[in-house]
């Protein structure tokens, strides 16, 4: 497989670099087994999509719109108080 080449800023590339080393990979093999570790946007709405098929069949789990919107609301509350000083 040919190589490519990545401008990064020098910082983000010595910050990567070091936690390659640290797991005992060069840069180039811990870069590769990022990005398969990674979903595209696509494939991120298809597994939710997936999950929420197998919640609603094994607990009838299926949200309207406005019970996401409030989840989504709590969450975003409990997170501001978790990382308030």
């Amino acid at each position: 497989m040919p190589d490519a080449n990545i401008r990064i800023p020098v910082e983000a590339r010595d910050r990567l670099a070091r936690t390659a080393a640290a797991e005992g990979l060069s840069l180039r093999a811990y870069l590769a087994r990022l990005a398969d570790s990674l979903l595209t946007p696509s494939e991120r709405t298809a597994r939710a999509e997936q999950t929420r098929a197998v919640l609603k069949a094994w607990n009838g789990y299926d949200p309207s719109p406005a019970e996401k919107r409030a989840i989504d609301a709590e969450l975003d509350r409990r997170l501001a108080k978790a990382l308030a000083p």
